[in-house]
C-alpha cells in the first residue's frame, strides 16, 4: 500500500464555529474541560483524520448537505458523552478534517434522529 504524504490539516467550518471553541477556553469548568477533549481530538485527528467513527451517507443530516455540502461524515466521541461531527476534504497535496460542530449526547441524538427512552 502507497503512503500517503499529503499534509494534514484540522480547521473549522466557519468563523463562528471557531468563536465557539475559543470562547470554551475562559468559560467555566465544564466550558474548559471541552476546550481540553476538543484540542485533544484535534491532535487525533492532525495523526489520522478517520480516526472518528465513519457515519453512514443516510445518517447525514440534510442540513450538513445543503450548508456545507458534505459527502462524508465523522463523529468523535468525547468524554463526558460529547461528540464531535466532522468531514473530510481532500486535494492531492492535504487532507482538511473539517470540524463542523459538537453537542453533548441528547443534542446529537436529536440532531441525527435518534428516539432517545
Amino acid at each position: 500500500m502507497k503512503q500517503d504524504n499529503r499534509k494534514i490539516f484540522v480547521i473549522f467550518v466557519d468563523d463562528k464555529t471557531k468563536e465557539a471553541y475559543d470562547k470554551l477556553k475562559a468559560g467555566k469548568f465544564e466550558d474548559k474541560e471541552l476546550y481540553e477533549f476538543i484540542n485533544r481530538a484535534m491532535d487525533d485527528m492532525k495523526k489520522n483524520p478517520r480516526v472518528g467513527i465513519h457515519l453512514p451517507k443516510r445518517l447525514i443530516p440534510k442540513e450538513y448537505i445543503q450548508k456545507y455540502g458534505v459527502n462524508n461524515l465523522y463523529k468523535y466521541d468525547l468524554p463526558n458523552s460529547w461528540r464531535l461531527i466532522y468531514t473530510i476534504k481532500g486535494s492531492e497535496v492535504e487532507i482538511l478534517a473539517v470540524i463542523l460542530e459538537w453537542f453533548d449526547h441528547k443534542n446529537y441524538d436529536r440532531k441525527f434522529g435518534y428516539k432517545t427512552s
